[in-house]
Formats: C-alpha cells, structure tokens, sequence
C-alpha cells in the first residue's frame, strides 16, 4: 500500500506465476485479479503524485546550515572559506571540515547564502564571494559586494550579501563558499538574541543547498 500521509511507495508487482499447458479458468481469473490489483494501486500512486498536492509526497535531497560564530580575515590576499556550526536540516547534504558541503547524490543543485557583513574602517570596502568544487575555484562564479564607510567609531556599517547559484555535482562532491575582503577591518558578525522588542539572534552565515534536477545524459 501507499502511505499518501508521508510517502508515496512503489506498488509491489503482482504475483502472476507460469500458465499451464491447458486453460485454467481460475488461473485466468486469478492473473486478471492480480494485474487489476496492480494497475489500481499504480493508477492511485500517480494520482496522488500529479495530484494539486502532489509534490509533498517527494523526497529530494537538501541541507540548511548556519554559523553563529564572528569570522575574520587575516590578510586580504588570502582565500578564506565560509565556516559553519549548526546543521538545521539535513537529507543527503552534509557538512564536514566546517565548511564542505558534501552531496550524496549526484544532480543540479541550487546554493543559496545570507552572510552578515560589517565594515570598521572609515573607507568603502568591498568583499569578493565566490564558489569552489572539491577545491578548485569555480568559474565565473565570483561577486563582488559593497559596503559603506563606518557610520562613527563604535558603530560600523552593515551589509547582507546574498545569492544564488546552481552547481553540477556527482555523488560525494562538495562545494565551499569563499571570501576576500577588500581589507581586514571587513569581518563576518554574529548578534546575540536581543530585547525591547524581543529579537532572535542573528547568524553570522546561513546557507541552504536544494536539488533541482537530475543531471542530464
């Protein structure tokens, strides 16, 4: 049977097992009975898939992963990877080394990330985002990020950069998101819950990764 309150199942193939040699009305009856069997409850597994509600009985591969942690660059001429500390939700994408985001199941899969920045210094500065696969740099797939001067000393400016971006993956790839400041007084913030009124904390980086598609052949 289907289970149409979680997942839909594959049908078990009916038992149709080897004709005589002569005709056997019950054996003729009994197939009949059995592939009918069989196309209802395949009939009834399509309906509920194609159905206006069809796509909750799927079951694709993600991962959402945040940080709550400040990070800093050291020079600006080095490549850092973004780390993270919490796995919210995991199927099939995994993190390891802090900063890999492992597949299991090879497909198309779209990245997105919310990273809070911040700028101390009195100059506009600007931060370079970009995207690496079992860490080699992915081409073209750089942005560069702007941030306004500090507002006084005390107070910096701040700035969200987010995006998109969709990355062909075999099975057991993995993918980082890299970053390089224009200078190191631009660092990656968390905020602690705050009150009046009462606020969640803010994650230093927030990062979910989906399945769109099956590569193609």
């Amino acid at each position: 049977m289907s289970d149409y309150s979680g997942q839909i199942t594959t049908p078990a193939q009916p038992n149709i097992g080897n004709p005589g040699d002569v005709y056997n009305r019950l054996y003729f009856s009994q197939t009949l009975s059995n592939i009918g069997n069989y196309a209802s409850r395949v009939t009834n597994a399509l309906a509920a898939l194609f159905g206006p509600r069809g796509g909750k009985y799927l079951n694709a591969p993600y991962g959402a992963f945040q940080d709550s942690t400040d990070q800093v660059a050291a020079n600006t001429t080095t490549a850092y990877a973004i780390t993270f500390d919490t796995t919210d939700f995991s199927n099939g994408v995994t993190l390891s080394n802090s900063s890999r985001l492992n597949v299991s199941q090879s497909g198309i899969y779209d990245l997105q990330f919310s990273i809070q920045f911040k700028n101390t210094t009195n100059d506009t500065q600007d931060v370079d985002l970009w995207f690496r696969k079992n860490g080699t740099n992915i081409d073209n797939s750089n942005s560069r990020f702007g941030l306004g001067p500090r507002k006084s000393s005390g107070d910096p400016s701040h700035m969200i950069g987010a995006l998109n971006f969709f990355v062909s993956l075999a099975a057991n790839d993995y993918v980082q998101i890299m970053w390089r400041p224009s200078d190191v007084g631009v660092s990656i913030e968390h905020f602690a819950a705050s009150a009046s009124p009462t606020r969640p904390a803010v994650p230093s980086v927030i990062a979910t990764m989906t399945f769109v598609s099956n590569l193609s052949t």
